[in-house]
């Protein structure tokens, strides 16, 4: 088991968002975490991100207690998150974005290799890697996005709403990505709205509703399921 939520419990504003929900993730896999707006979908990723504290509830990662640490340290634990919005230093180039993603480490001969790969693993980031990010398109936006968190050397890559804003082309591309970086050994933790787009990636998945987990299981059995498809299938 590489990630473990523990009856986790947030409030907001005096409302509790998440109300008591566990959940865990296995390494190598897909996992996915659907529901409406409102959910509660992006606080449990602040949660594990170190964002948001829980109110009570544990999280563990690799078998050891994170729900206590700050982000900083959970990101060299091996966790980083992509947020729906763009977290990237807009008026910095490309180049300068991915070498900040690597703030966490101290390898710097490494580093500049790994910028290299990712220039080519990521090509039009290759085409556009002096020019600052905030000039790029929203789909090149969310490539330099996943390319700043493969930076810091993730065990899991947790990933909110990544189809958000795009072009169907680019959601394509985009998640033939994921699936790639997946192949490649890191586990992904993927947060969508689109549950169509989330259950064709994934391999297990969990269902959101105000704060509840109410489904969970292989997405195989959970796509023929009647709630889901009268609820998010449509």
């Amino acid at each position: 088991m590489l990630l473990e939520l523990k009856d986790l419990r947030i409030v907001y504003d005096g409302a509790e968002v998440v109300k008591g929900i566990s959940m865990y993730l296995d390494s190598g896999e897909i996992t996915t975490l659907i529901g409406n707006n409102g959910a509660g979908k992006t606080t449990t990723l602040k949660a594990i991100s170190g964002i948001k504290s829980p109110d009570s509830g544990e999280i563990y990662f690799e078998g050891n207690r994170i729900d206590r640490l700050p982000p900083q340290k959970i990101v060299k634990a091996g966790i980083s998150q992509i947020p729906q919005d763009s977290d990237l230093f807009p008026f910095m180039s490309v180049f300068e974005n991915l070498r900040n993603g690597a703030f966490i480490r101290k390898d710097k001969h490494q580093i500049k290799k790994d910028i290299s790969y990712m220039l080519q693993y990521l090509p039009i980031l290759g085409v556009r890697k002096n020019q600052q990010a905030g000039t790029l398109s929203g789909g090149e936006q969310k490539m330099l996005s996943i390319a700043c968190s493969l930076m810091s050397n993730p065990k899991l890559l947790m990933l909110d709403e990544p189809s958000s804003g795009l072009a169907p082309i680019m959601i394509k591309e985009t998640m033939k990505i994921i699936k790639k970086i997946n192949e490649e050994g890191t586990s992904i933790f993927l947060v969508e709205q689109n549950a169509n787009l989330a259950l064709r990636f994934s391999k297990r998945c969990y269902v959101l509703e105000t704060g509840y987990l109410i489904l969970e299981g292989k997405t195989e059995e959970l796509i023929n399921n009647e709630l889901i498809k009268k609820a998010y299938l449509g």
